[in-house]
């Protein structure tokens, strides 16, 4: 075995804490662009799910099949946090709370209400453009 070649068995720790950073960093950059705004910000689901896929890659997560249901399945995640924490942040405007004490006391079918109100068809379809472009760039 030569000095430079890799083992054939090596472990790969570091895709968890890179897919952990991944969907928090892309959650927090959709919140702050949507408040700034002022808009749902759907076109944000777009650079989560790139976001997510080059962190598994960087990560050394294998390509495969595993790799796509983690990118799908995370930018799922992002969008619905990011969408709670919209929500919430709005509510909790309002009423004088701040936006983690409102979407702590916030409950599913008040954030579902409040996101079926803000959310129309071009949010959902940067998701679904999302989710075919996180699956072509995961495979």
């Amino acid at each position: 075995m030569s000095p430079t070649s890799v083992p054939v068995h090596s472990r790969h720790w570091l895709w968890p804490p890179m897919l952990l950073l991944g969907v928090v960093t892309a959650t927090l950059a959709w919140l702050f662009i949507a408040l700034l705004s002022g808009r749902q910000a759907g076109w944000m689901a777009v650079l989560a799910a790139l976001d997510i896929a080059f962190m598994l890659r960087l990560g050394t997560f294998r390509a495969g099949p595993g790799r796509v249901a983690l990118t799908l399945a995370a930018t799922v995640l992002v969008a619905v946090a990011a969408n709670w924490g919209i929500a919430s942040a709005y509510l909790g405007g309002s009423m004088g709370l701040n936006p983690w004490d409102s979407a702590l006391r916030m409950g599913p079918f008040m954030a579902w209400t409040l996101v079926q109100l803000a959310n129309g068809a071009a949010e959902l379809l940067w998701l679904a453009v999302a989710l075919v472009i996180g699956w072509w760039v995961a495979k």
